[in-house]
């Protein structure tokens, strides 16, 4: 494709990534209009983009095209970290990111394979073992497996080759212990990678839905004494919220009959839409109202997602989910 036909943020990509994004995608969105530029010329940013706008495919396209550029010279080194605080998001990431890789490498032969593995709690001892003997070029893990990563001897000998980390969701983490938690972590990544081999650079990528104040945000993703750009496209989505209150009084513990009431309106909600998403805040909360809800729509139409289910199930249900075969999934934080 003529280089005169790309839009001007992507000219000077490899033919075979630049060419793949205008057939399929077509325009950059302005997540990615804003964000590239900086992102290619290796500066730390923080994009904050609404879901849906593309912002997750800015922070990874850049980092792509640098693997592809390296072409036969890449070697089994992990270079690029996302880090997400929801391993549903992270199964997703790697899911997603086959598309485009398979696509670019279609449109040339000479681009080599990039591999993508994710790395959490729910990762076998034999996966494990394999990504340590034949580290991926994308490493897909959370802020609690990254802090095991960072202080074992094998997790450390594959950090150490890492130029990119991506932080999603970032403003989740931003005023918890999980945050406080995950900043020690990069920062100890940080000084892993300056002491490797080359004596290399990070760059931390933070992607995040509109928060106020950004440049809090900021300064949380890159610590102290850094420079972070910010990328703000942030616009209000119109949101339609209610607040239900069943029919009967509250009282301090809810009666059998109160909860009848509680179920049927949730069903009714599930029959007006497509898809219904219900947060509880306990596991046993999530299985009971799951049960409910089958006996009322059908065993096939509810699930349930929480952390003591296998990863199986749990990926399971996150699939019918996508397939659209489930009407409503009950989920903890876990999702």
């Amino acid at each position: 494709m003529p280089a005169s036909c790309l839009h001007p943020t992507i000219r000077d990509w490899h033919p075979a990534v630049s060419g793949w994004f205008t057939a399929t995608l077509g325009e950059p969105t302005a997540p990615q209009r804003d964000g590239w530029p900086l992102i290619r010329s290796g500066r730390n940013a923080l994009i904050a983009a609404p879901t849906g706008t593309g912002k997750t495919l800015a922070a990874f396209l850049t980092a792509i095209d640098r693997l592809v550029q390296q072409g036969s010279a890449l070697g089994d080194r992990t270079q690029v970290l996302y880090v997400s605080p929801l391993k549903a998001l992270g199964n997703d990431i790697q899911k997603n990111l086959q598309a485009p890789l398979a696509g670019i490498r279609a449109r040339d032969a000479a681009v080599p394979e990039i591999r993508v593995m994710v790395r959490t709690g729910d990762t076998t001892a034999s996966e494990r073992a394999k990504m340590l003997r034949r580290p991926p070029h994308i490493l897909v893990t959370t802020p609690e497996s990254l802090y095991i990563l960072v202080t074992s001897d094998g997790g450390r000998a594959m950090l150490a080759s890492v130029r990119t980390v991506i932080v999603d969701e970032i403003h989740a983490v931003a005023g918890d212990k999980r945050g406080a938690h995950l900043a020690l972590s990069l920062e100890r990544l940080e000084a892993l990678v300056a002491a490797g081999p080359g004596a290399g650079r990070l760059q931390r990528i933070g992607l995040s839905a509109t928060q106020k104040p950004l440049d809090h945000i900021a300064a949380f993703l890159v610590g102290r004494d850094r420079a972070c750009e910010i990328v703000d496209i942030g616009h209000l989505r119109h949101l339609d919220l209610g607040v239900e209150i069943p029919k009967s009084p509250l009282e301090a513990l809810c009666s059998h009959e109160v909860w009848d009431e509680i179920y049927e309106r949730i069903a009714e909600l599930i029959t007006a839409h497509r898809t219904t998403l219900v947060f509880v805040n306990t596991r046993k909360l999530a299985e009971r109202i799951a049960a409910r809800l089958s006996k009322r729509l059908g065993e096939d139409r509810v699930s349930c997602h929480h952390g003591s289910l296998s990863k199986e199930r749990r990926l399971d249900a996150e699939q019918r989910l996508k397939d659209g075969k489930l009407a409503a999934l009950v989920a903890t934080a876990s999702l």
